[in-house]
């Protein structure tokens, strides 16, 4: 003890004293398996035609099919991991996730047909899920009045990842080759791995009995918890809705049509970074004035802005707006992660964050399908109107779902 009577520092509980620490590899480990998850963009369809595909709409198909089985199979086990976190510990679910994940990443460079491709993606998303691993260990093993600004870095390292992997995939392959391309990310997530194994330290775990009879009845009110999985959901939705329509939109407001797709890729690239640079700042905000507020202020801010984007008449604007809008949904992350662990008990909050993963994997396939549905049969300014609406509905359904009388 000092003489105040605080808590020295080997005193001190043993999250408190590693925190930081396993902020920094938790960043580190969800920036690189979320880069190896996303780098194959570019190149997928040249990776398709070179396992034996030739026919043209055949490729297109089978690279949506091979992005999307790793996000489909991830959002089925995401609540089975937080689960076995919640049982087993969250570091032996990060060692898992990032061990998994080097070996699956490796194996795709050794497809031998789409067949393989496919099946090693669904692989790769079953044995993934590190970064909603990390989520999970942040939001327990941080104070929790710093849980909101760790989060947020958190959520800044995820959104680095899914922003410089297609980068870093449009720049190896040309100078390595496809397939070392795929070792190299395995290399890198292995290093992930021993950071995970020899660094992470992680608080004792509640007796088994205590953790077996966890399960989502443990939950006093549940209304927190069901706001929060809504919420990711409409998150995701809102930025993958335009998907499906952006290169056609920004070619209505693009005089030259050699810039269509720079500005298009522009247009999804700013929303992320503009969600990278605030993710800290609106979770240190939350830390002090409460996620509630944060999440409500987010989802009202991000209606507003959804408006003028189906009135643009320039290229530029609609970059701005979508830069903007990035700014703010970055506290929303951080935020429902905060409120899930403030509004549940210990022994369930990974189960509740692993569908709260899910969630927002439902918004990744549901906005890109609702958003090419809206915009190829009403009008693509429509999706926006829409997608405002939306948000406006979880913004007036947050306010309401605060529990009374509390800051968080």
């Amino acid at each position: 003890m000092t003489r105040d009577g605080s808590a020295a520092p080997e005193d001190a509980a043993p999250e408190d004293a590693y925190w930081r620490r396993n902020l920094a590899v938790c960043v580190f480990g969800s920036f690189t398996t979320l880069v190896a998850m996303t780098l194959l963009l570019p190149f997928l369809p040249l990776y398709v035609e070179e396992l034996g595909v030739e026919d043209q709409a055949a490729i297109v198909q089978w690279s949506g099919v091979a992005f999307g089985a790793t996000f489909f199979s991830a959002a089925l086990v995401a609540p089975l991991w937080g689960r076995l976190a919640d049982l087993y510990g969250r570091k032996l679910m990060l060692i898992r996730a990032s061990l998994g994940m080097a070996v699956a990443m490796s194996l795709i460079g050794l497809a031998g047909d789409v067949w393989q491709l496919v099946g090693l993606r669904l692989l790769a998303g079953l044995l993934g899920g590190y970064a909603s691993g990390s989520t999970v260990l942040v939001a327990t093993q941080t104070p929790k009045d710093r849980s909101a600004w760790a989060l947020g870095m958190l959520g800044s390292g995820i959104m680095a990842g899914n922003l410089v992997g297609p980068l870093v995939g449009g720049v190896l392959p040309p100078l390595i080759g496809i397939r070392a391309t795929f070792f190299a990310a395995g290399g890198v997530i292995f290093l992930a791995f021993l950071a995970t194994l020899l660094l992470i330290r992680e608080a004792p775990r509640p007796p088994r009995a205590a953790r077996a009879s966890a399960s989502f009845a443990a939950i006093p009110d549940k209304r927190p918890a069901l706001a929060m999985l809504a919420t990711g959901m409409l998150l995701m939705l809102a930025v993958m809705s335009i998907e499906p329509i952006i290169t056609v939109y920004v070619a209505e407001l693009t005089p030259d049509p050699a810039r269509v797709t720079l500005v298009a890729g522009l247009a999804m690239s700013a929303t992320a970074l503009g969600s990278i640079l605030s993710a800290p700042r609106l979770g240190r905000l939350a830390d002090r004035i409460g996620p509630w507020t944060v999440i409500t202020a987010s989802l009202t801010v991000c209606a507003l802005l959804l408006v003028p984007q189906a009135l643009v008449t320039r290229d530029w604007q609609l970059v701005a707006l979508r830069f903007l809008m990035g700014l703010a949904l970055g506290g929303l992350l951080p935020c429902i992660a905060s409120v899930i662990r403030h509004s549940v008990p210990d022994r369930v909050a990974g189960t509740i964050l692993g569908y709260s993963t899910s969630s927002q994997y439902v918004g990744q396939v549901v906005g890109p399908l609702l958003g090419g549905f809206i915009g190829g049969h009403v009008g693509m300014r429509a999706v926006f109107l829409g997608t405002a609406v939306l948000m406006a509905l979880g913004a007036a359904g947050t306010a309401l779902a605060r529990p009374k009388g509390v800051k968080q």
